[in-house]
């Protein structure tokens, strides 16, 4: 075992969403990197989009980090690794510092991460000292200091600083005229982004940061956390995944879980009516944006058809969010086009502007509780009966319905595997009868 080392580590969080988080933490990474620093960045709570943007800005894989759905020792552990590996560990939050039940707030104490907060300054000045001593005093968290965004002037800056009394102002960005481009689930995928690298490096130079008060943080010693060792329950099977422009919700630590379990992992896409590699033992289509892609997906006959002899051959099939709606008889887009989908589930998906469902659940299996979340904006209209369903983080409550035909296990819920590698083994493998 590697001895601990010690790590500047911070925190970005703000008062809400749309303060502009993700791209101060874009820019940072990418200022950092561009001077040599070795970062390593990681998202809070479940996401994909963001995730994919920053680890465009830092040049490495972004993993999730939370305290339910991942769990404070797999947490402890990922940063203790990255720790190993980094001068700076950059950690975006989600929403609001105490939104949520755990918070990112909860999270920087649980490791005793300072936290650098961002905000935005483009209608207020004076006014950021008293948002920002609230932020610090309200849990309270150490506030390492602020980064204000949008704004206008070295004269507007100058305010901002004067008004926060002990709390430092160590970086600013000036309002953009080109921002990252967003969707109504974040951020547009990073391929999507004409020039997308030019943008980051011109967000990084501009990105006014005082180095000398980021390398005067403490530095942190991340103890290693003990880690369980995984059984090999996938050995000798090969995993069939779509990862596309329509299939890019994937946790890099559910590739991994599937790796630790022994599972060799084909990639296919889709949208390019890509079939699915005959030697695949079991076939994963995780979530994304097929509404987006609907006329390549209803013409990709190739693909579809190599879906169908899977799932008739009894394969196993996980389809998450966007992986269940193509196997639907129909997807109506946002402007009411329909489209034939594949067929395996009866019923019809509808696209719509109001968001369905959203928040963290859990799906109690006969081999452990997988933990994950949902987020969509489409509704599934079937007579089919859900076997299950699972269960809301918040409340207990019922939450995503659950489906099975033969083979096939189909939901919107996103399953984290590392929350238990045994359940997350047991979709792709045969129903023992």
């Amino acid at each position: 075992m590697m001895p601990d080392r010690e790590t500047t580590v911070v925190l970005i969080s703000a008062i809400a969403s749309g303060q502009g988080k993700t791209t101060v933490t874009a820019a940072l990474a990418r200022k950092l990197v561009k001077q040599g620093r070795s970062v390593r960045v990681f998202k809070t709570g479940p996401d994909f989009i963001d995730p994919m943007m920053l680890e465009r800005a830092c040049g490495h894989p972004v993993q999730s980090l939370d305290l339910w759905m991942v769990g404070l020792e797999q947490s402890q552990a990922m940063l203790a690794q990255a720790a190993q590996q980094a001068d700076v560990i950059l950690i975006e939050g989600v929403m609001g510092l105490y939104d949520g039940n755990p918070s990112s707030a909860d999270l920087a104490r649980a490791f005793g991460v300072p936290v650098l907060a961002v905000v935005d300054a483009g209608a207020m000045a004076q006014t950021v000292g008293a948002v920002v001593m609230g932020l610090r005093d309200f849990g309270p968290v150490q506030l390492a200091g602020v980064v204000a965004n949008r704004v206008a002037s070295p004269g507007h800056a100058k305010m901002i600083a004067d008004a926060m009394r002990d709390i430092p102002l160590l970086a600013t960005l000036p309002k953009q005229q080109q921002a990252l481009p967003e969707r109504h689930l974040g951020l547009v995928l990073p391929d999507e982004v004409v020039q997308l690298d030019v943008m980051l490096d011109q967000l990084a130079e501009q990105l006014s940061l005082d180095l000398d008060a980021l390398d005067a943080l403490p530095r942190l010693r991340l103890a290693s956390a003990p880690t369980e060792e995984i059984p090999p329950l996938l050995k000798g099977k090969t995993i069939a995944i779509a990862r596309d422009a329509a299939f890019a919700f994937l946790y890099p630590a559910n590739l991994e879980c599937l790796r630790s379990l022994g599972a060799q992992l084909v990639f296919f896409s889709p949208v390019n009516d890509e079939v699915v590699p005959d030697h695949a033992d079991a076939l994963y289509l995780p979530g994304g944006y097929p509404e987006l892609h609907a006329q390549a997906l209803a013409q990709a006959v190739r693909w579809q058809q190599s879906v169908r002899d899977a799932h008739a051959a009894g394969k196993p099939i996980l389809a998450e969010c966007g992986g269940m709606m193509v196997l639907t008889e129909k997807l109506v887009d946002k402007q009411q086009a329909e489209w034939p989908m594949l067929g395996l589930l009866p019923g019809t998906v509808v696209m719509q502007t109001r968001l369905a469902a959203l928040g963290a659940q859990a799906w109690q299996t006969p081999h452990g509780n997988l933990r994950g979340h949902t987020f969509h904006y489409s509704r599934f209209e079937t007579a089919l009966q859900p076997e299950l369903h699972t269960h809301k983080h918040s409340n207990g409550e019922p939450g995503e319905a659950i489906y099975r035909t033969g083979s096939l296990t189909a939901s919107y819920f996103h399953s984290y595997f590392p929350s238990s590698p045994a359940a997350a083994a047991a979709l792709f493998l045969p129903v023992q009868s």
